[in-house]
């Protein structure tokens, strides 16, 4: 690791020295295809050389709609040295939405990496006043350039990436002109506009800077253990500064290989083609596998079954050894060998079998799928932040993991001040170079979101343990205040619920109301599975949901929940959904958080449904 790196220019000629001959890997025709290094530089080189000699000088702002490619990280690097800050994207907003942020970031250019993306920035051009140029890194070029049923986008241009590159190479004399760029650049400098995901009506841009970001890369560094060789998969949208920072600067840097998968829903198959030694997700991945690896032996023969419930018992003995950097000796120790020579191989296998460690941030990762994870000897390492700190400010560490825990603060103190500090309403707190400088053209936002004294304000709820270790307990404004006063925190207890093999997801209803209630989506296969048990008749989900003994099972398993919890913490009443929430329907973040407003509109008639009083019925309290 070079720590005399201040910028993401210089981060990049570090990396590259490196000289790998799959710095990078995409999919093509079937099989992964390598980028070298080499190769690598030359196409940022000549990336920026193209984008000067169109036009873009320091300062100009570029946007990057597109899924997780190559192309967007050399858009990136080339950027970052070029001096052009970027507005990145999701790839899953609708046309509106990318406009929002393309008119808000004033981002003249736009990269897309298709014509499904294109098509949304030439249905919104004609409101796009300040963008010039939209760059298509795949596809063909329309040949019509009008947006649809508006006026003509005639005079905007659209070039091909091909065509970039080609004029690119064709100033390659002057390539090492371009190194010179980078070396301009200060940590100071604004290197990008990541805009926090949609909440509420009007995202926000948080403006980080080169020096924000390599401070984050250098800490994190000293707590995750990259190799130079090591290989990931790359799944997260790079939009999400967790999977930016981690899986893509943090990587390059170190000398490891990013290998980009063709989709989230190609991961189980591209993880057996890629075999990661370092596998960077939010807690939403973990979960899928592990309930899948259990629903896998419920329904196996009685012989699996009890072998595997053996090894995961010896596996959770062995655990807190291993929490602690220990490993198990004496007959523990040859009972977990075994289990892991005859169980944990094999469910390791389908992760490729190569898998060091893995990282999870984004959201709470549950303690139980934790121990899964590490009792088959995959440790995962747990972190917590938030884009507008870059994002990492705790994490756990190998020899000092705490379940329930997302670690220490990665500084004790910044400039004389405590990095991190609790709040007296517990918020939590965070002053460190890593901290947003602050949100683009928002300054109300900004004095809200930063304090007097320079504590950025994270908006969670959180407690340090006697380790130091913090422990975040629920949003602070997510907060369920029922009508009688009582504060409920949502996330635990939806945690909690999604333990349950019959439950994928849970959302807490509550706030200004006389008693919890909660939207439930099953785990399909273990109902499906049930349901086939107990011979019940249905065409699709949405009848299987509807049927009393299902209603009946699932709140037998809230009940189980609701036995560990404080009365009025206690749901009281469920509904079931027959569809998943998902980024598509508008129910999740791009990032996998549950939108709370929109998931209260989009089932507003059901949720009223649960608070209404029947006859016959007595108001719950």
């Amino acid at each position: 690791m070079n720590e005399s790196v201040t910028t993401i220019a210089e981060l990049f000629y570090a990396g590259i020295d490196h000289d790998l001959p799959d710095v990078m890997a995409a999919k093509m025709n079937g099989h992964y295809v390598p980028i070298s290094s080499g190769d690598l530089k030359a196409a940022v080189e000549h990336l920026a050389l193209a984008m000067y000699d169109r036009g873009l000088r320091p300062g100009h702002h570029v946007a990057i709609l597109s899924e997780n490619r190559p192309e967007w990280a050399m858009t990136d690097y080339a950027c970052a040295i070029s001096g052009l800050p970027t507005a990145t994207i999701y790839s899953t907003l609708i046309a509106t939405q990318a406009a929002f942020i393309l008119n808000n970031s004033n981002s003249r250019w736009v990269f897309c990496s298709d014509r499904e993306q294109l098509d949304k920035v030439l249905e919104q051009w004609p409101n796009l006043p300040n963008l010039e140029i939209a760059v298509l890194m795949d596809g063909e070029i329309p040949e019509i350039i009008k947006a649809p049923d508006g006026p003509d986008v005639k005079g905007r241009l659209i070039l091909s990436w091909s065509q970039l590159i080609h004029e690119g190479q064709a100033q390659a004399a002057r390539r090492p002109e371009v190194r010179r760029w980078g070396q301009e650049r200060k940590p100071e400098d604004l290197l990008t506009l990541i805009y926090t995901s949609g909440t509420t009506a009007d995202p926000k841009g948080a403006m980080l800077s080169h020096g924000n970001i390599v401070s984050n890369v250098h800490a994190s560094l000293k707590v995750l253990p990259v190799r130079v060789n090591d290989r990931c998969l790359s799944f997260l949208p790079l939009t999400h500064i967790f999977e930016r920072m981690a899986g893509h600067f943090v990587m390059l840097h170190m000398g490891a290989s990013i290998y980009y998968a063709e989709s989230v829903n190609a991961v189980a198959n591209n993880l057996l083609e890629v075999r990661p030694t370092v596998l960077c997700s939010v807690p939403r991945i973990y979960e899928k596998i592990f309930a899948k690896v259990m629903d896998g032996v419920a329904g196996s023969s009685a012989i699996n079954r009890h072998l595997f419930h053996w090894a995961y018992g010896v596996g959770q003995q062995v655990v807190p050894l291993l929490y602690n950097g220990k490993e198990p000796t004496g007959f523990l120790g040859l009972k977990y060998a075994i289990a892991k020579k005859l169980v944990f191989s094999k469910i390791q296998a389908r992760t490729g079998g190569l898998i060091r460690f893995a990282v999870s941030g984004g959201a709470p990762l549950m303690p139980k799928v934790m121990e899964f994870f590490w009792a088959m000897g995959l440790p995962i390492l747990e972190g917590y932040g938030l884009t507008e700190t870059s994002p990492v400010i705790t994490s756990n560490r190998l020899g000092m993991v705490g379940p329930g825990t997302v670690g220490v603060p990665i500084y004790d103190t910044w400039e004389g001040k405590a990095f991190l500090k609790i709040a007296e309403d517990g918020e939590i707190l965070c002053h460190g170079p890593n901290v947003m400088l602050g949100y683009w053209d928002n300054e109300a936002a900004t004095k809200e979101a930063i304090d007097s004294d320079d504590y950025f304000h994270t908006g969670d709820i959180g407690e340090l343990d006697f380790m130091g270790r913090l422990k975040i307990t629920d949003r602070k404004k997510e907060l369920i205040i029922t009508s009688g006063g009582k504060k409920v925190a949502p996330q635990p207890i939806e945690n909690e619920l999604k333990t349950d093999k019959y439950v994928a997801q849970a959302v807490l209803i509550g706030d200004q109301r006389n008693f919890i209630s909660a939207l439930i989506v099953p785990n399909f296969d273990s109902l499906e599975r049930w349901a086939g048990f107990k011979k019940l008749h249905y065409a699709n989900h949405r009848e299987l949901v509807e049927q009393p003994l299902v209603m009946a099972k699932l709140m037998s398993r809230v009940e189980k929940i609701n036995a560990t919890l404080s009365n009025y913490e206690r749901i009281k009443k469920i509904s079931i959904l027959s569809d998943e929430l998902t980024v598509e329907n508008g129910a999740l973040t791009p990032s996998l958080k549950i939108k709370r407003r929109v998931v209260n509109q989009m089932y507003g008639g059901l949720i009223e449904g649960l608070y209404q009083v029947h006859k016959g019925e007595s108001e719950a309290n």
